[in-house]
């Protein structure tokens, strides 16, 4: 567990706050630990993470060591049926919390078409930007949609 402390000073009354933030790991799933290096094995990794509700969009974070094995996944936004808000703050805080030296996201398009929307190539783009300032590589951004159907913007030679 990695604790983070917050100190908030109120100005008014000459006093502080102290507050905690506390990230938990906890166990998904077991799995192979096949490093992450095409893109059905990131669909394979990623099974089952839409199931709860395959209504909205979803966008995770994969973080992965320099052998782009996985050290976990974290859940960085649910949106609704046709987007969601995502920001290179929270995608990244968690991977460099994890040492991670690489990350791959993931998100899914409800209708179950794949091809990549101007928001998505536009979050895609930020992402590598920051990516490339923090250090992380940004290896792929995958688009999932129904079954093994999928957009990969390193395939497609966006990143």
């Amino acid at each position: 567990m990695v604790d983070l402390v917050k100190v908030r000073c109120l100005q008014l009354e000459n006093r502080c706050q102290i507050y905690e933030a506390r990230i938990q790991f906890s166990l998904v799933r077991e799995g192979s630990s096949d490093s992450l290096v095409s893109p059905h094995k990131v669909i394979r990794y990623m099974q089952g993470a839409f199931d709860e509700d395959p209504t909205v969009e979803w966008f995770y974070v994969i973080h992965l060591n320099r052998k782009n094995m996985p050290l976990g996944r974290t859940l960085i936004s649910r949106g609704s049926a046709t987007s969601t808000v995502v920001h290179a703050r929270e995608v990244f805080k968690p991977a460099i919390l994890a040492s991670a030296t690489g990350i791959i996201c993931v998100h899914n398009h409800p209708s179950g078409h794949t091809a990549p929307s101007r928001a998505d190539i536009q979050v895609t783009r930020m992402l590598r930007e920051s990516a490339r300032i923090i250090g992380i590589e940004l290896l792929d951004h995958m688009i999932l949609g129904t079954g093994t159907d999928y957009f990969s913007f390193s395939e497609a030679g966006l990143i």
